[in-house]
């Protein structure tokens, strides 16, 4: 592939081809909204769903709640406030007994209390469509690929937990892949590796789920480091190298480790110099210990250390620190690819979509659903499911464990990032709690039913092709950077390791202090930068 590409006339040049990079980062911006942050929609309006042949009696309950609102107010707040409480009918849906309404809050918290009624939210529906994450345009993801640097041709090499290869968003992607003998490459019971994977090559256009920074285009080849669902099983040094030898020989040109050790070893050290050598990019996450520590392999002077950020552009407080650091990519709120899912929960008639918590009891509970907050302290929750947001004081486990200790028998842990996937995490220390997580959205539609009888299973569903899931870590800002590797040495077949490095680390964002420093190393990896800066044009 021959690319020129002329910084100076970038729009002349690129007209056609940026006019569909700023089409689809504003399509992603308001994907961003409709299909992350986007709202439930009207908490007052909501579906009144009545036992049958009832209407008439709901009808005048309704009416009757509505003219004592208005005294209430016309005597407290004037006759002005009181004009202003009404009831609209959206639709009555004879054969389902139910009526749509937009009702004042203090009204439908009265009907609430009627066990003879349910009464949900009305919740807003969006087109199915795929989100952009933010760290893929962060990283210049879509420029690069707009103009043709897209991946194709080059295989990348993830070295973690496996893949689940049958997710909707792998469809059409070229793979294989090698594990040790009775694993399974193509399955992953862990989900780190699907989610890293999904960062790199998420399939494009596709209506579902996410977009990669190589959407599609590059071929993988999965080599199975861990495995279970808590990710055990990971091997020694020589097990590591072992794997990224089977990249090597599989073609790949770029090999993503989301892995760590606090010690290295010099033949480790010299076998990734030899990859580097012979052509081999690797790239790895320089360790979630928030210290000076030098993880391993990330930290060996062939290997392409990666810090993480987030969606400020801030240092990670979470990510390792020090000489080593090579570039900084996004890492905080990532959602990406996953292969399991939550069992969902149920709220009267409606099914709220979550995902299990490591360290969750086991047991189905039910009660009536409470809103916590941040559940930063105990609450009077007996036989309660809790609401609780996360943020605050206290970690999801302390969470937990204020919950159960203020007697709540359940806990739903609720996103407070923009994101449609629920956060992926553990309730490890919280006093034996059945627990669940949801996104941001699903736990607005759920503020909406407090009161109402919820049923929390917190077994986790193996093997969901259509799973994705938040997480964070310099684990997810690692996979950014090969996907960026990719693009370039597809423009450029010809490039030498040293050459991609030297366009990544000279053309990254200067975050933290002037110049190279230990937190963010060169700064924020940005593609269309490095493009120009490998194709000679800068």
């Amino acid at each position: 592939m021959s690319l020129m590409l002329k910084q100076s006339a970038r729009v002349a040049t690129l007209a056609s081809g940026l006019a569909f990079v700023l089409a689809g980062n504003a399509f992603a911006a308001d994907l961003e909204s409709a299909a992350g942050d986007q709202p439930a929609g009207d908490p007052n309006r909501v579906w009144i769903r009545f036992q049958p042949g009832a209407k008439s009696s709901i009808q005048s309950l309704v009416r009757d709640k509505l003219d004592a609102l208005r005294a209430s107010l016309k005597s407290s707040q004037g006759a002005r406030a009181a004009g202003l409480a009404s009831g609209t009918t959206h639709f009555e849906f004879d054969n389902l007994n139910s009526i749509v309404m937009t009702l004042p809050p203090q009204v439908i918290e009265a009907l609430r209390k009627n066990k003879n009624l349910v009464i949900e939210q009305d919740p807003l529906r969006y087109p199915a469509s795929e989100m952009m994450p933010w760290g893929v345009p962060a990283v210049q993801g879509p420029d690069a690929v707009a103009v043709g640097a897209d991946g194709s041709g080059v295989k990348v090499c993830v070295i973690d937990s496996g893949i689940l290869a049958t997710h909707e968003d792998f469809a059409g992607i070229a793979m294989s892949g090698t594990a040790s003998n009775g694993k399974s490459w193509n399955t992953d019971n862990c989900g780190h590796g699907t989610h890293v994977a999904g960062t790199i090559a998420a399939v494009g256009n596709n209506s579902a789920g996410v977009v990669g920074v190589s959407p599609g285009k590059v071929s993988l080849h999965i080599v199975k480091y861990f495995d279970g669902p808590s990710c055990a099983g990971g091997a020694y040094a020589s097990g590591l190298v072992s794997a990224a030898q089977a990249c090597a020989a599989a073609g790949a040109k770029v090999i993503n480790m989301s892995l760590k050790s606090g010690l290295g070893n010099s033949g480790e050290r010299d076998a990734f110099a030899k990859l580097v050598a012979s052509g081999v990019l690797p790239v790895a996450a320089a360790g979630n210990d928030s210290s000076t520590s030098k993880s391993y392999p990330a930290s060996y002077p062939s290997v392409l250390s990666v810090g993480a950020i987030d969606r400020g552009k801030n240092w990670a407080s979470f990510s390792n620190y020090n000489s080593e650091v090579d570039v900084a990519a996004p890492g905080v709120d990532i959602t990406s690819t996953y292969p399991m899912k939550g069992t969902p929960l149920t709220v009267g008639a409606g099914s709220y979509a979550t995902l299990a918590m490591a360290g969750t009891a086991t047991a189905t509970v039910s009660g009536a659903l409470v809103d916590g907050g941040t559940c930063d302290s105990r609450g009077s929750w007996s036989k309660k499911i809790v609401l609780c947001t996360r943020g605050g004081t206290a970690t999801s486990a302390e969470k937990a464990g204020n919950a159960r200790a203020g007697g709540a028998v359940g806990v739903v842990l609720v996103d407070t990032a923009p994101g449609f996937a629920p956060k992926a995490g553990t309730l490890t220390g919280s006093l034996n709690i059945s627990g669940v997580a949801v996104s941001q959205d699903t736990g607005a539609a759920l503020r909406g039913l407090v009161g109402q009888t919820a049923v929390l299973n917190p077994t986790m569903v193996y093997g969901a092709n259509d799973a994705y899931a938040n997480m964070q870590g310099t684990s997810m800002a690692s996979p950014h950077v090969a996907g960026v590797a990719a693009l370039l040495f597809s423009a450029k077949p010809s490039a030498t390791v040293q050459q991609v490095r030297d366009a990544i680390t000279s053309t990254a964002l200067d975050l933290e202090t002037p110049g190279r420093d230990d937190k963010t190393g060169a700064g924020m990896v940005r593609a269309f930068e490095a493009l120009d800066k490998l194709l000679g044009n800068k």
